[in-house]
């Protein structure tokens, strides 16, 4: 039997791709179109983001000195059993209340989104409180990104990827205001805790990627 020349090797490959580039183009639009949502909006199809995102990604870990969990697929949290709690929305702030034995019963994780860099990373302000009288705040510098991997019967998924890179913390019952210019944070701080009375002060961070 004779076997394929090499010409028409190529030539059927090249009509596999060929075949197979609008679905490959398709998929790629969608996927930017996800990334850009997040970083637009922070939402997801429409959905926020979870607060209790947060919580997890170690603001709720005060025992702790740096975060363990740093990575959260997107498309698997929202909506999810895990991240079920109701969702309210003040102003520009969205909260979660969760139940838990400490202290009043309960624990609540709150974020405000400031915006994307130049350089397309994202600026969030979380707060945590466990249950006592201290609210304690953080920023995050974030990124997000489009994965693949494997569900239980082994077939290809997307997973649009969050994670944090880097995270300062602004203290407890902090109040200020944070801005982005270009790839800089600027924070303005009017209260450094709870007996703080002093001047406002003005930090300022260069966000890169690392």
């Amino acid at each position: 039997m004779r076997s394929k020349s090499p010409i028409r090797l190529l030539a059927a490959l090249a009509l596999l791709v060929y075949a197979a580039a609008p679905a490959m183009a398709q998929a790629a639009g969608a996927d930017a179109a996800l990334l850009s949502e997040v970083r637009r909006a922070f939402t997801l199809h429409g959905q926020p983001i979870p607060p209790e995102i947060f919580r997890d990604f170690g603001d709720g870990d005060l025992a702790d000195s740096g975060a363990i969990w740093v990575t959260v697929d997107l498309e698997a949290a929202v909506g999810s059993n895990l991240y079920a709690d109701d969702i309210k929305r003040e102003g520009k702030w969205l909260s979660q209340r969760h139940a838990n034995q400490n202290l009043n019963g309960s624990e609540e994780t709150g974020y405000e989104f400031i915006g994307a860099t130049d350089n397309s990373l994202l600026v969030a302000v979380a707060s945590y409180n466990g249950g006592g009288t201290g609210t304690f705040y953080t920023l995050h510098i974030l990124d997000v990104a489009v994965a693949r991997g494997f569900d239980a019967d082994g077939k290809r998924y997307r997973r649009i990827n969050l994670t944090v890179l880097r995270s300062v913390i602004l203290g407890d019952r902090w109040e200020g205001e944070v801005s982005i210019g270009h790839n800089t944070i600027r924070i303005v701080t009017t209260r450094h805790g709870p007996a703080d009375a002093g001047m406002p002060t003005t930090t300022t961070i260069a966000v890169e990627r690392p």
